[in-house]
């Protein structure tokens, strides 16, 4: 008979998993999750004007950018093998509706022409909302007195439909590659589509913010965006961050109205949104939205030495793809790009 000591020493030196992990090569090759470039949406800010380059305090490394200099960053990000951008515009004008958002000459149609003709193949994507357009900073239309049963500044749900899919339109014309709506408006996918495809732009997809949640890691982009509501909030039309059922309840109203791409927004709080709706619609692109907060949070960890920046941020982009995301839109991207090089 085996002494117990004996027995327990054997059966403890035939299960290693330590052996897989003895060197950087071994390590890489068995690695199950690989991030690379082309994993990533780089986002943008546009405004107007010429050479203006203004730092977000709230976001070290991003900038509100003139088209000028938001083609060098294209340029940029391309040469890094970054696939995408996502576009936000800051108009030079805001009114209740947001009439630049749809505008021929509206910033990010501007935008979209000059990066296309600079940076051909890069593939370009819009934010379709009407938050940064708006003089009251809501996603949508507000009631001012035609619904006399719904409160005074409610957000409206059905008169947005038609504003956000001209929106979508005009980005198309102007030469988008795919279209992305934000704002949460139940039927916004349907709308769009329609609207696009009767423009014959049929070919054009859409990258839904399916499942986007009233977070509080928003801050900062409202900074970089100018987009901050004048009053309330978005809890009317954004989701429950303690509701994880009704997240795919949204993405599976978006997969039925003509969703291309599916998006989680925010990533870190959410990874476990992220994970149960890959499972559920594993045939659809899975976008997850590494916010501003997320970004802002590690990079003022880094600043103060608490964190290594460039170990961390890869860490973080690997348990988001991990997780189950196939794109990660990501403030980091050109950070991360430059160091998986």
């Amino acid at each position: 008979m085996l002494n117990p000591q004996t027995r327990t020493t054997t059966t403890i030196s035939t299960i290693r998993p330590r052996r897989l992990r003895a060197n950087a090569a071994l390590r890489a090759m068995v690695r199950e999750t690989q991030i690379a470039a082309t994993d990533f949406i780089y986002p943008l800010f546009v405004m107007h004007g010429q050479g203006v380059r203004i730092p977000i305090a709230s976001m070290p490394g991003v900038f509100q950018l003139s088209v000028d200099e938001a083609v060098r960053e294209a340029e940029e990000a391309a040469a890094l093998g970054i696939p995408a951008l996502i576009l936000f515009g800051i108009p030079a004008h805001k009114d209740p509706v947001g009439l630049e958002n749809f505008a021929p000459d509206g910033i990010v149609q501007q935008a979209i022409r000059a990066i296309k003709t600079a940076v051909p193949d890069l593939i370009i994507v819009t934010d379709v909302c009407l938050c940064e357009y708006t003089d009251h900073g809501h996603c949508g239309l507000l009631n001012s007195g035609q619904h006399t049963h719904l409160p005074e500044g409610y957000v409206l749900n059905d008169e947005t439909l038609g504003v956000l899919a001209d929106t979508a339109v005009s980005h198309a014309q102007a030469g988008a590659d795919v279209v992305a709506p934000s704002g949460m408006m139940d039927g916004m996918v349907a709308a769009i589509r329609a609207g696009l495809d009767a423009a014959d732009f049929s070919h054009i997809p859409i990258m839904s913010y399916a499942i986007k949640y009233a977070s509080s890691f928003y801050g900062p982009f409202r900074d970089a965006a100018d987009g901050a509501p004048k009053f309330g909030d978005r809890k009317t039309h954004q989701m429950d961050p303690a509701n994880g059922r009704e997240a795919l309840r949204e993405a599976a109203l978006d997969v039925a109205e003509g969703a291309d791409f599916l998006m989680v927004k925010p990533a870190l709080p959410y990874l476990d949104i992220i994970r149960q709706t890959r499972d559920k619609f594993p045939a659809l692109p899975l976008v997850a939205y590494n916010v501003s907060g997320e970004y802002a949070m590690l990079k003022a960890a880094a600043a103060n030495g608490w964190l290594d920046e460039e170990r961390a941020v890869l860490e973080t982009l690997t348990g988001i793809k991990r997780a189950g995301a196939d794109l990660i839109i990501t403030y980091h991207a050109l950070d991360a790009a430059r160091w998986l090089k």
